[in-house]
């Protein structure tokens, strides 16, 4: 009897175009709202930003989860309310943990705007285990020259966060998770790594897995049969995955086991009980549909 097919489903994103700027949204989605512990896979840009203009995502809050942003081109301006003040360059991964509540912002400084600058990058966010939901906020950066990679055949490899290949990454991880960038050569193969789930997002080129195409700005997602990857023509894509994610809920910038737990992440927002971040506390991103936002308080969670 035939096995499954290496790929299991093919995701095409939600797109949404900012004015010259494109975000690609593969997950979540109707129908697959988690790929292991992830829960959102954006892929924004390569955007061309003219002088006067860049992005200005003011102040927001998150529960229950991590992100990572991560640069393929560009920069962006980090701020939260823990204090952390630090630009965002291609190759590094800064790993923001959310826990019990955290504020941050992303923006373009004066200097670079006032040039003009190119963007293009990836931003994911995972879910904490239910155990670590609650945790102190944290923020983690981990240079570009600290990621480990190596040379497999034609394919260079970068272990973003977990183990593959042989290398291990140094990001902190909170569950079994992987996060892998490969850059291919036409013709090269990769041999896919283990793990409960696993997705495939090419941001540039054209590949296969187990010969069906993979195509360019969609996440398939793997079945254990699941192979090989082949460059059809130059190719860089981003492998994640891990360990199966229970039930979560997932509502604006919050991701709980507990429902009544964004309910009240929500209500606390929308009551400023988040702190502010330090110089930027000015503005901020009421919740969906607030008819009357009110300016933050600043006060401690």
């Amino acid at each position: 009897m035939a096995g499954e097919p290496s790929i299991l489903k093919s995701i095409s994103p939600h797109i949404k175009d900012l004015g010259g700027f494109s975000v690609r949204r593969s997950i979540p989605q109707v129908g697959m709202k988690s790929i292991g512990p992830w829960v959102f896979f954006d892929h924004f840009g390569p955007a061309n930003f003219p002088s006067g203009e860049g992005i200005n995502v003011r102040p927001h809050p998150h529960i229950g989860l991590a992100t990572v942003s991560y640069l393929f081109e560009g920069e962006i301006y980090h701020r939260d309310s823990l204090g952390s003040d630090i630009l965002i360059h291609p190759g590094a991964i800064n790993l923001m943990v959310a826990g019990r509540g955290i504020t941050h912002s992303e923006r373009t400084r004066k200097e670079l705007r006032a040039k003009g600058y190119k963007l293009h990058g990836l931003q994911l966010w995972h879910a904490l285990p239910e155990k670590d939901e609650e945790i102190a906020p944290a923020f983690y950066h981990t240079p570009a020259n600290d990621i480990p990679e190596t040379r497999i055949d034609n394919v260079k490899v970068r272990v973003m966060m977990g183990s593959a290949y042989g290398l291990t990454s140094p990001v902190k991880t909170f569950s079994s998770i992987l996060y892998v960038e490969a850059d291919m050569e036409a013709g090269s193969e990769l041999e896919i790594p283990k793990a409960d789930e696993v997705g495939v997002y090419v941001v540039k080129g054209q590949a296969l897995i187990d010969g069906q195409d993979s195509p360019i700005f969609t996440m398939s997602v793997l079945s254990s049969e699941a192979r090989i990857i082949t460059a059809k023509t130059k190719v860089r894509l981003a492998i994640i995955g891990g360990a199966t994610l229970g039930k979560r809920y997932i509502d604006w910038n919050f991701v709980s086991s507990r429902k009544e737990r964004i309910e009240k992440a929500k209500e606390d927002w929308k009551r400023g009980r988040f702190q502010t971040i330090p110089g930027d506390s000015e503005e901020f991103i009421p919740l969906p549909n607030e008819t009357n936002p009110r300016k933050p308080s600043g006060r401690n969670l």
